[in-house]
């Protein structure tokens, strides 16, 4: 059986640095008694405490990470860890992560009778006979597995409408490298988690056929964190006739340290949204930021706590997302001293606001990119908003599969490996924070600065001296020019800034739409996905 615990709502006192949950959401009662402890339980919660001390012994555990953990060969116990390195741990470990382990992509089977195994969508009628097709396949690619969670099965727009999906991100690739760099700089595209290597494939495939001088100069190069996924691209593409273009490079993006220097696009289709958050609440008197930090026990059950803020990366998190007076991370009514008070003083309220998902990780993909590919532009596409997702503030869906039925969960503190944890990104946070870490040449604030600036109030008002004039002689639509780099033109003109495309209107600019149209003139490449955006 699976163990995890349901969230908690949480109460602190403002003099203390760690804070325990005290009141929970399970269905107890105060006059239920908790059952004996064993080893086969679900959802199952101890106790309630309206206690705000930790245990100490949970304090006492050692504080990992999980790049520490990728030695272990099976989930940890008396340990303790920031919600983000649980949440890594529980996708990414070698030994039992959901990705190295259980994750298999779909793909729709080669007797499908399209081209290269794809649906041949001009057959069908329309979107519904469509659909009942896709999930026969999905029965079929799914058959075999045990009881209980088993084969964790999903799909991509890459997957279900190859080889059109993946021509489109080429041709919106090799129309910009033509207009700006074709032929005096070589074609290099880094594709980071390219799952069973279809983009890689299908991107080369149309490159070699339409483009062969572009193909001729193009350098392909895969960064796969999983060991099973990279050797399985590496053989593929091999296979396909693409090794003299191609690397696959075993290893994850966070760990990257080779410097790109020549001009390259950096692709990440459906990659960021698997990427770990850390949590964080405010407390409600102060408005205080406390970061999340989940123990596990003896028996292997996981106890949420909050403590202030220490860690490097959510303070420069916090700090950049106060200097860019992005939207506060608060419910409207928890925004006014008088309703909040109001609030706080409601019977059985929690005095820490709902918890707030940030993405640090994503924030250190922007920092090694523009640390280590300085002439790059970034495409990324990911889902904006997401169904069935956990309490809170930019809260991820956790979700295994049982069967051919996806049970969603509610709360990230889940047997690790055996569960699908996905958040949406918010594009326009993102955008701006991608902008403005680009416009910075030097190095990140110092630490302890920033760490400071993450315990202010996240109403108090921040005014940047970046933001006071610095682009009053320049266009906003175009980045500052680098240092010995001239545009196309010769000038020394700065890139375009990127742009947050709808799904549609990206596949309607550089997609052959005419490939994916059903007979009644629906077009599921372009209609499904609603919840999809690109950044390029």
């Amino acid at each position: 059986m699976l163990r995890s615990i349901l969230s908690c709502n949480h109460r602190c006192c403002p003099r203390q640095t760690h804070l325990q949950a005290y009141f929970s959401s399970t269905a107890l009662t105060a006059n239920d008694k908790p059952p004996s402890k064993h080893n086969d339980k679900i959802n199952y919660n101890p106790d309630i405490s309206f206690s705000t001390t930790v245990d100490p012994k949970h304090l006492k555990y050692p504080m990992l990470s999980s790049h520490d953990l990728e030695s272990h060969r099976k989930p940890p116990t008396r340990v303790r860890m920031l919600v983000r390195d649980f949440i890594e741990d529980s996708l990414y470990n070698p030994h039992y992560g959901y990705f190295s382990k259980r994750a298999t992509i779909f793909t729709a089977p080669p007797h499908c009778g399209g081209v290269e195994g794809g649906f041949d969508f001009n057959k069908y009628r329309d979107s519904a006979e469509f659909e009942v097709d896709v999930a026969k396949r999905y029965r079929e690619f799914g058959n075999g597995e045990e009881d209980g969670p088993g084969r964790q099965l999903w799909h991509t727009p890459t997957e279900l409408f190859k080889p059109w999906y993946g021509q489109a991100i080429a041709q919106c690739l090799v129309s910009e490298y033509l207009l700006k760099y074709f032929p005096y700089e070589d074609f290099k595209v880094y594709e980071l988690g390219a799952g069973n290597g279809t983009l890689a494939l299908n991107i080369l495939d149309f490159l070699k056929t339409h483009y062969p001088d572009v193909y001729d100069r193009t350098q392909y190069t895969i960064i796969e964190i999983s060991e099973k996924l990279a050797l399985a691209q590496r053989h593929r593409l091999h296979q396909q006739g693409h090794s003299q273009v191609v690397d696959v490079v075993n290893q994850s993006v966070f760990q990257w340290q080779r410097k790109e220097h020549a001009p390259c696009y950096v692709v990440a289709a459906e990659v960021v949204d698997n990427f770990a958050h850390d949590v964080v609440r405010y407390d409600l008197k102060t408005l205080e930021a406390y970061q999340g930090v989940v123990a596990v026990d003896e028996m292997g059950d996981f106890v949420a706590f909050y403590t202030k803020i220490s860690d490097p990366l959510i303070a420069s998190y916090l700090a950049l997302r106060r200097r860019l007076s992005l939207p506060v991370p608060l419910p409207r009514f928890l925004r006014s001293p008088t309703l909040r008070k109001l609030y706080a003083s409601l019977p059985f309220a929690p005095n820490l606001s709902p918890p707030d998902y940030i993405p640090t990780r994503l924030l250190s993909l922007l920092k090694i990119l523009r640390t280590h590919f300085p002439r790059h532009r970034l495409l990324l596409s990911d889902f904006s908003s997401l169904p069935d997702a956990v309490p809170g503030l930019n809260a991820p869906v956790v979700q295994t599969r049982v069967g051919t039925t996806m049970i969603p969960c509610g709360t990230v503190f889940v047997q690790q490996g055996w569960f699908d944890i996905m958040f949406p990104t918010d594009f326009a946070a993102l955008r701006e924070m991608y902008e403005f870490l680009l416009s910075q040449a030097g190095p990140d604030a110092d630490e302890q600065d920033e760490l400071s600036y993450a315990r202010v109030s996240p109403l108090a008002s921040s005014t940047s001296p970046l933001s006071l004039g610095a682009d009053f002689f320049s266009s906003r639509a175009r980045r500052s020019p680098l240092d010995g780099v001239t545009s196309a033109s010769g000038l020394p003109v700065g890139e375009r800034k990127s742009s947050v495309f709808s799904h549609a209107e990206y596949l309607e600019t550089y997609a052959d739409l005419e490939k994916t149209r059903l007979v009644n003139g629906e077009n599921p490449m372009v209609g499904f996905y609603e919840n999809v955006k690109v950044l390029f």
